[in-house]
Parts: structure tokens; C-alpha cells; sequence
């Protein structure tokens, strides 16, 4: 019969203990990876604004969780000094609703939206208004500069 030594771990009772520390150390870094994952952007849906040459001018996406629409600037259309651009959400025969004013010139830009903004959306667009937006219940000046169908991604 082989005498097992004493200064082995299972023989002086240890690896329970350890399998403990091991089981809480797994634990803890499993509430670190969830936290970083709930940390990152969940992008639920996407469009893609097209100009009138069907060429991309805008990439739109939507974050429902952060409260917040990502836009990034495709080509280099930009609004004049008396102008802004605003986007709009459109959802078949009801009004155009205001997503937002872009007030940026830059590449990126955030709007914040409430997680329900996007709902039953079918469409973006974004129009030509004068500078800070379309009035308070008056609708997007016509033809949009650039519209595209809104995708609602499968998470």
C-alpha cells in the first residue's frame, strides 16, 4: 500500500478548500465579464440613409438600452450656415416625427432617444430645415435629402 504524503494538498484536507476559493473566484469574475458586457453598446437597429443617387450618406444606429441613436456621416454633404438637418422617424401614413435636430458637424454624433422611439418605425429620413429645426408640430420640409428603411436586428 502507497502512503500518501502529508504535504500533499488532498491528503491535509486543502482541496476542499481550494475548490471553494477557485468556485468564488470564478463567481467574481463572472460579475466582472457581465458587468463589462452590459457596458457595451446592444445596437438593436440599423438604417442606412441613401441620397438621391442611391449613394450611402448615413449610417444610423440605435442603441434601445443606452437611450441612444449613434449617426455617423457617410460622405460629406453638410449643412449650410441657416441650415440644420433633422432627422426623422417615419412609420407609414401617420406624421413624420422628430428624432432629433443634428447639431454637429462632425463625423459621429449621439441623439438621445427614449428606448420607444424606434417602435413600429418603418423608415428614416433626414430633411433640410432652417437652422434648429422644424417648428414644434410642423412636419419635415419635402423631398427628404436622404431616407432609408429602418432594420430591426435579430438579438
Amino acid at each position: 500500500m502507497r502512503r500518501i504524503p502529508f504535504s500533499c494538498p488532498v491528503a491535509r484536507g486543502l482541496f476542499p478548500a481550494g475548490s471553494a476559493s477557485m468556485f468564488e473566484q470564478l463567481k467574481a469574475q463572472i460579475a466582472h465579464l457581465q458587468t463589462k458586457v452590459a457596458a457595451v453598446a446592444q445596437v438593436q437597429y440599423l438604417s442606412v440613409l441613401l441620397d438621391d443617387r442611391h449613394m450611402p450618406a448615413l449610417l444610423v444606429t440605435a442603441d434601445t438600452q443606452g437611450s441612444v441613436l449613434q449617426l455617423q456621416r457617410l460622405n460629406e454633404v453638410r449643412e449650410g450656415r441657416e441650415d440644420s438637418m433633422q432627422l426623422w422617424a417615419l412609420d407609414g401614413d401617420k406624421p413624420p416625427r422628430s428624432l432629433g435636430v443634428i447639431a454637429s458637424t462632425y463625423k459621429t454624433l449621439q441623439l438621445p432617444a427614449p428606448a420607444t422611439a424606434l417602435a413600429g418605425v418603418q423608415e428614416l429620413a433626414i430633411s433640410v430645415e432652417d437652422k434648429g429645426g422644424a417648428a414644434e408640430g410642423r412636419g419635415p420640409r419635402l423631398p427628404y435629402l436622404f431616407k432609408g428603411g429602418l432594420v430591426k436586428k435579430a438579438l
